[in-house]
């Protein structure tokens, strides 16, 4: 259920993550379950992450903001942890679910702004796809990530089957990343999955062709070609975006507060920063971020929960060992899809450099970090199944499908 309801309100996801995490209590299995968890190279960083944490809240300070903080630190434990232990067929399943709600929600978008072109007045969305439609706040850029994450899976297969002599397949995939970078420039119009998607797509290029150097240069020529294509005739708007966000940091360096988007990172980063040199063993505290920031930050942002950075987060909470313990999670991760040649893992490689590119809270903040890091550990699981037992993302599509492929 879980993966259906990536794109849906935050409550949504907790529910699926709750039923999810009974499912798993009733159906027994637990020791093939831990035993699968404990051989994966990310049970030791995941350790160090949950046990650093309880550490510093036995013997740090405490605040009001305390137990919101821990609960999300144990969260975030719980969903990699409930990823991993999942069988080959659950995780198929759970992606099953995350490509069918992909797919009702495009056709959704299309038929929206079909009826808005058409000249007639929609009716509002219900609550259930408005995130998709309209920007809802860090929601939204959830859905945009997702829509990243689907944008890059595709190319991924577009470009399998471009080497195998599939034109027709490969057409249709690179049909699906285009659909998916519209969605992202013009529909949610999120500066952070664009500039994901720069990243990812040239690096999933590399990891196709890093044994061929003629084909890589080939492919990475291609793709620079279109890119630069793409930003000679972008949109006003995209330029515009852009370019404030340059401005907004150049502003905020001269001392200006506003509530743009980079005033308000630009703010956040640098006192985080000074947190984390000031306490850099054990940080100040589960919790802490909040009360100094208040102490610390332009009192026009006062109100802000979060750092908007999930390592500065961690560091200042926990400090180095805490911020460290996270980003050896990540590149744990990004390596693990690396290591696997094939399409399984070029898919969680390009799933975990989103989550690791995000310049934002998309850990963090339940409305990105539930559904985003969900998906990405999904994927990661099924990269940990044997080479020899055959791709995993064979068995995603129905078995009619299978055969008529």
């Amino acid at each position: 259920m879980w993966g259906a309801v990536v794109f849906m309100p935050v409550g949504v996801n907790y529910l699926g993550f709750f039923l999810l995490l009974l499912a798993m209590l009733a159906a027994g299995d637990w020791r093939e379950r831990a035993a699968r968890v404990r051989q994966h190279p990310l049970w030791w960083p995941v350790m160090a992450f949950l046990v650093w944490q309880l550490a510093v809240l036995a013997f740090g300070p405490h605040y009001d903001e305390t137990p919101v903080n821990l609960w999300h630190g144990v969260r975030l434990t719980a969903t990699m942890l409930m990823a991993l232990a999942l069988t080959r067929e659950e995780a198929v399943w759970a992606i099953r679910g995350f490509l069918g709600i992909a797919v009702v929600n495009i056709a959704y978008i299309v038929v929206f702004y079909g009826i808005v072109f058409s000249g007639h007045t929609p009716s509002v969305p219900p609550n259930l796809f408005r995130s998709v439609i309209f920007l809802v706040g860090n929601k939204s850029i959830n859905n945009a990530l997702l829509f990243t994450v689907l944008g890059a899976g595709a190319a991924a297969c577009g470009l399998l089957w471009m080497t195998r002599h599939r034109p027709g397949a490969a057409l249709l995939a690179f049909g699906v990343t285009a659909v998916t970078v519209v969605i992202i420039n013009f529909n949610l119009m999120s500066r952070t999955s664009l500039l994901a998607l720069l990243v990812v797509l040239p690096a999933v290029c590399v990891h196709q062709w890093r044994r061929q150097w003629r084909a890589l240069l080939i492919a990475l020529a291609v793709g620079g070609v279109l890119v630069g294509a793409a930003a000679w005739n972008a949109p006003p708007f995209i330029e515009q975006k852009l370019a404030t966000g340059v401005q907004e940091i150049e502003a905020a360096k001269a001392g200006a507060v506003s509530e743009g988007s980079w005033v308000v990172r630009y703010y956040m980063y640098t006192e985080t920063a000074r947190m984390i040199l000031e306490k850099p063993l054990a940080g100040w505290g589960i919790g802490a971020w909040n009360s100094e920031w208040r102490l610390r930050g332009p009192a026009l942002l006062a109100d802000y929960n979060m750092p908007h950075n999930d390592y500065l987060w961690m560091g200042s909470q926990t400090g180095f060992p805490g911020l460290l313990a996270l980003l050896a999670i990540v590149l744990t991760g990004v390596w693990q899809g690396w290591k696997r040649p094939d399409l399984t893992g070029r898919i969680a490689f390009a799933a975990m450099l989103i989550l690791a590119t995000s310049v934002n809270s998309a850990l963090r903040d339940a409305q990105i970090g539930l559904s985003l890091l969900w998906i990405a550990m999904v994927c990661l699981r099924l990269a940990r199944e044997p080479v020899e037992s055959g791709e995993p993302w064979r068995e995603v599509p129905p078995r009619r499908w299978q055969r008529a492929a």
